[in-house]
């Protein structure tokens, strides 16, 4: 069970980590040039909204479908995908994750069918219908039934959070939201949640605890330190770069593919964010806004006067125990010798139901 999770999230991780540069490339546009960012620009941000809930999950939706079956299955997967992007109005990456596999495979068997039944001659015409003609059921497919039960999910965690809060149970809250963030549900739980919770709060006391659950970037910080000192391959090495463009840049997504690749890790993100959201609660911190992006910096332009040792130090807690954590596990639960992409798709091939 646990080597075939781990091949199971090694492929997730594997439709993903191809992606980051086109991830960095819009976390570097949102930071730079987004109302609160470095260089504001109202031309250069309007590419935000349409690489985050278009161009991303199609790029991820067409890994997917390309790990299955090759270049055919990825135009299915992401023509797939583009109907739970429509769908729905929040990042489909889950749902690009469903999509892009399942174009891929269900491309396959298909071909597979049709193999060695086409006439001579009409080798091009079939294929091509027969990709365009499954591309545009899924699709319809991923519009009409897929769209509706992840938006649904996200809805769920968002209720369970805000229960949470309601309930000053602030710790429990990370037992939900880093799963969720792993999942990519970060943007939707945190402006559709957790953001307007933290409006109504500032209003009456000038800041906001709401705030600082989900963007909080010490949890994320430490998870990449586990692996820079007890990580292997690819992951390690990488690990410092993600460092910085995580805690730095604010790009929290850049963490999410080292969970997938190794789901155990995600006790490391938890327990990091529960550590700190107990700080935060117990010293009554909070801060004037929701910081956009996540990065230490956004953080120290909205922290209210006398608030900065209590946020602060609650960032650098969550870090200490997500790092002390996830060395542990690492050590117990050590990662596969080489955990190179092209590995990952290979052991992926090996899950159940997707090769």
């Amino acid at each position: 069970m646990r080597e075939k999770l781990q091949a199971f999230g090694g492929f997730l991780a594997g439709m993903v980590i191809p992606n980051i540069g086109a991830f960095i490339a819009w976390g570097l546009i949102t930071a730079l040039f987004i109302p609160t960012g470095w260089i504001p620009s109202e031309k250069f941000s309007a590419m935000v909204g349409p690489m985050i809930l278009n161009l991303l999950p199609i790029l991820i939706g067409y890994t997917g479908g390309k790990m299955i079956h090759g270049v055919r299955g990825g135009v299915v997967g992401a023509t797939a995908t583009m109907g739970v992007v429509v769908g729905a109005d929040i990042p489909m990456f889950m749902g690009a994750m469903i999509m892009g596999p399942l174009g891929g495979w269900v491309m396959q068997k298909v071909d597979e069918v049709l193999e060695d039944k086409i006439p001579v001659g009409f080798e091009m015409l079939v294929n091509n219908f027969s990709a365009g003609i499954l591309a545009t059921i899924l699709a319809m497919l991923g519009l009409i039934a897929i769209s509706p039960v992840v938006t649904a999910i996200s809805d769920v965690a968002g209720a369970v959070v805000e229960w949470m809060v309601n309930a000053r149970m602030l710790p429990l809250a990370a037992i939900v939201i880093e799963p969720a963030k792993v999942l990519f549900l970060n943007n939707a739980l945190n402006h559709g949640v957790l953001a307007p919770l933290g409006v109504a709060a500032v209003e009456e006391t000038g800041k906001a605890i709401h705030f600082l659950l989900e963007t909080n970037p010490g949890p994320g910080l430490g998870l990449l330190i586990a692996y820079y000192v007890a990580g292997k391959g690819l992951l390690k090495e990488s690990a410092p770069g993600a460092m910085i463009i995580h805690f730095l840049g604010g790009i929290h997504e850049i963490y999410f593919p080292y969970v997938l690749a190794h789901p155990i890790m995600i006790l490391s993100t938890i327990a990091g964010g529960a550590a700190a959201d107990l700080w935060f609660a117990i010293l009554d911190a909070g801060l004037v806004a929701t910081p956009s992006p996540g990065s230490i910096f956004a953080y120290l332009a909205v922290i209210p006067k006398g608030q900065h040792f209590a946020v602060l130090t609650g960032v650098l807690i969550g870090a200490a125990v997500a790092a002390a954590v996830g060395i542990f596990l690492l050590r117990v639960r050590p990662v596969t010798e080489s955990e190179d992409v092209e590995e990952m798709e290979a052991d992926a091939a090996g899950v159940p139901g997707l090769a």
